[in-house]
């Protein structure tokens, strides 16, 4: 797990997306993803200019599949 300003590599820009895991009934409490060849980056929508969260994309997977 890498703690990141950065996009770890995998370029400049990330295009970040809202997850389908984020509550609909509150809009303001959301994750965005992006992902990259490497890694899935996580940010709070609410905080999105500060770091972000990025896991490499097998351990993203796991996590997923285990909600």
């Amino acid at each position: 797990m890498i703690r990141t300003k950065a996009s770890a590599g995998d370029g400049p820009e990330l295009e970040w997306f809202k997850s389908s895991y984020s509550s609909s009934s509150e809009p303001s409490d959301c994750v965005e993803v992006s992902t990259t060849s490497k890694a899935v980056h996580i940010r709070d929508s609410k905080d999105a200019q500060h770091s972000h969260l990025s896991v490499p994309r097998v351990v993203w997977a796991a996590f997923v599949a285990s909600c």
